[in-house]
């Protein structure tokens, strides 16, 4: 990478899914190279430097393991991955150990209504004897409770018994634990006992001669509902530092390669962190995140404001909205079968994806789709790597949408002849069908699931998705988007040429973010005084300070320039009574007058009036404030979307690659096909067409066609 018109890599980003670890590459430029490799578990840098080395390759640059100095003009480098999902799934987790308020050592066990049936069914959520609870992060035997008690006012009435918190120390580290969580209720309103307990802790350690790190709610997760405030502090200990672990490996191997920025990760929200980030259990769910972001980030750029993104991978298929630009929030999701404290895009997720296991029910003879993965090791039967249960893949391979010869661009062959045996053998004879029909049925299977869970999202926010466009990424998001859109009326349907990386692409629009969040007791009557109404500003002022200064002092230790970040004050406000509030953010930094209060929230009343109708205002039972926020932003370097002239519709005669046997809708085509990095802006493709790529497929049915236009965007119309 020596020559002055060699790209220079500004921005890389990686989505380490189950099965593909997917990079994406910015040049100084803003052009794209996107890379593909099968994802290492047991050492993720593996996977991350073999899809890094192909991305270089696409440029016919050798990484050469970076001691060419290829990656020295690094700017960002962003990793994301389903690593501490994982974990929580599997149960894999540090050793943990928990001191809580005395009387509440069973909170584990007892769990909450909502989590005990959350991942069931509606069915089975109507009848309990199906349910069973959570087996307990942190087992029974190292839970331990200690003395003391705040109210809910924040006031200290019944002090820290400190040698409980001795004695519940010793008994853990002899157990030994590798974390301590600490819960006390009300820390979130004042965590003095927290504090203390967490300094007994580890001046009892000390003396012990055995440190191990210890961890406290109020630091973690300061806001109300102590079981999502446990599960959050526990999951910090347990899956969180684990993660930590594998993203300093690859941090690592990029500082040995002359990398001279931090790694950073994405958070459920929508920030960017460092891997050092305190709160590091906030990216959770890092992975599927970015590609929301990506889509929205296109939207500005191209002018669509209404979005459905459908992101179809090798285990999950993902569906999230954009809405007038906009991404929507929960507060309190569930994931795993846990409910944790923590801000999330909003993006349901069913288990749909490439590498899902096909099976039939022994009893019934009907065809089950899931909810396993073949994963990226052993893989679906093509891979030739020991599974014998055929999966999604097997079935667009028979029937010949995928090339065995090009697979992430010939770097693995596929055996067919294996897959159609296997498939034949598991499926297509107990049904009594031909091999191919039973594939096609599958295929059609797995497409009303996946346009099932669009409709569902849609029709259930009060939308219709005539007024969206839909997106459709992920490695396998090209391959099935006519299928899965089949009988939906959209305003628009595309991809991208880089959609098997597109999650990574999301994470490179994001700008350096986080979130500081706490509870509040804050209410404005509706026939308030300027001075009550003065008394809550006080309140408000006071909390958003509190959580500015804990912003600028991890952004400035993270190496930001104190005038670099941007500070952003947010309530939340419902009327009185209500469960739900709605995030505000303030037009001002501080509120100053009680005018100033009344714009604030007459911003939420307007907001309250879009999310659901000016009728459903209820101004009479007052506003209450039970959580503040405040959103440190510093900008970054972006990927840059260019408007590029218009070629012809006749694709380049350099892009036909031939004909292939297709088969579709119960018979045989001959399909072009065609190589998508030859073809141009203003190309159009008439099916049945087969658009190969070394990280992706695209299939052209019959009676449809492709138009790529001149933000690079591809329309199937």
């Amino acid at each position: 990478m020596t020559s002055e018109s060699s790209p220079q890599p500004m921005i890389v980003t990686c989505d380490a899914g189950g099965t593909m670890t997917d990079i994406l590459l910015v040049d100084a430029a803003g052009r794209f190279s996107v890379g593909k490799a099968s994802t290492t578990p047991q050492d993720e840098s593996a996977g991350f430097w073999e899809s890094l080395e192909d991305a270089f390759s696409q440029w016919g640059v050798t990484l050469d393991g970076g001691a060419n100095g290829a990656l020295k003009p690094l700017k960002v480098s962003i990793y994301t991955g389903t690593t501490m999902l994982n974990t929580l799934l599997q149960r894999r987790g540090k050793k943990v150990g928990l001191i809580i308020t005395k009387g509440f050592e069973d909170s584990f066990v007892v769990e909450r209504g909502m989590q005990a049936v959350a991942g069931y069914s509606y069915a089975d959520r109507l009848h309990t004897v199906t349910h069973a609870h959570n087996a307990p992060l942190v087992p029974r035997k190292l839970v331990k409770g200690a003395t003391e008690r705040i109210d809910l006012f924040g006031k200290a009435v019944i002090p820290l018994y400190e040698h409980e918190v001795r004695d519940a120390t010793k008994e853990l580290v002899e157990a030994g634990v590798e974390a301590i969580a600490i819960l006390f209720l009300f820390s979130y309103i004042n965590p003095a006992h927290e504090q203390a307990a967490a300094r007994i802790a580890r001046a009892a350690m000390k003396k012990m001669g055995r440190e191990v790190p210890v961890f406290i709610s109020s630091e973690v997760s300061p806001t109300i509902r102590e079981l999502a405030r446990l599960n959050s502090v526990v999951i910090q200990a347990y899956a969180a530092e684990p993660v930590r672990e594998q993203l300093f490996r690859i941090e690592k191997r990029l500082h040995d390669a002359g990398v001279q920025y931090p790694l950073q990760t994405m958070l459920a929200y929508g920030g960017l962190a460092s891997v050092r980030y305190p709160r590091l259990y906030e990216s959770v769910v890092s992975g599927p995140v970015g590609g929301l972001l990506g889509a929205r980030f296109l939207g500005e750029s191209v002018g669509i404001n209404n979005l459905i993104t459908a992101d179809m991978g090798g285990t999950s298929f993902d569906v999230g909205l954009v809405t007038e630009g906009k991404i929507p929030l929960v507060r309190e999701p569930e994931f795993a079968r846990l409910m944790f404290n923590l801000p999330m895009v909003t993006i349901n997720s069913v288990g749909a994806g490439a590498g899902t296991y096909i099976r039939l029910d022994p009893m019934t003879k009907r065809i089950m789709l899931g909810p396993e993965s073949a994963g990226a090791d052993p893989g679906p039967v093509c891979y030739d790597r020991g599974n014998e249960i055929p999966t999604v893949v097997d079935c667009d391979l028979i029937l010949g949408v995928v090339n065995p010869d090009y697979y992430l661009g010939g770097k693995v062959k596929l055996n067919k002849e294996k897959a159609l045996a296997r498939f034949r053998e598991e499926i297509a004879q107990p049904l009594g069908l031909d091999v191919y029909e039973a594939a096609q049925g599958v295929l059609e299977l797995i497409n009303a699931v996946m346009r099932d869970q669009i409709r569902s999202l849609v029709l259930a926010k009060g939308y219709s998705t005539v007024d969206y466009t839909l997106m459709a990424f992920g490695g396998a998001g090209p391959m099935h988007m006519a299928g899965f859109t089949e009988g939906l009326t959209l305003k628009g349907l595309m991809t991208v040429p880089y959609a098997a990386a597109f999650s990574a692409f999301g994470c490179a629009t994001v700008d350096y973010s986080h979130r500081y969040q706490r509870s509040t007791h804050m209410f404005v009557a509706p026939a308030a005084e300027a001075p009550a109404k003065l008394a809550v500003a006080k309140d408000l002022n006071r909390a958003w300070e509190d959580l500015e200064t804990r912003a600028l002092a991890e952004m400035m230790a993270e190496g930001f320039a104190r005038d670099a970040v941007h500070l952003q004050q947010v309530a939340f406000i419902r009327y009185g009574g209500q469960l739900d509030d709605v995030e505000v953010f303030s037009p001002v930094r501080r509120i100053e007058s009680s005018e100033q209060l009344d714009a604030l929230i007459a911003r939420f009343e307007d907001l309250y009036a879009r999310i659901y109708v000016s009728g459903a205002r209820f101004p009479e039972a007052g506003f209450q404030i039970l959580e503040v926020a405040v959103v440190a932003t510093v900008s970054k370097v972006k990927p840059l979307i260019e408007r590029r002239p218009l070629s012809p519709p006749e694709p380049p005669s350099r892009a036909l690659k031939g004909m292939r046997q297709v088969y579709h809708h119960g018979r045989r085509h001959q399909a072009s096909i065609f190589e998508m990095g030859e073809l141009e802006p203003g190309n159009v493709i008439e099916g049945v067409a087969v658009i190969e790529a070394p990280n992706t497929t695209l299939f052209v049915p019959e009676r449809k066609r492709i138009r790529f236009d001149e933000w690079g965007l591809i329309w199937m119309e």
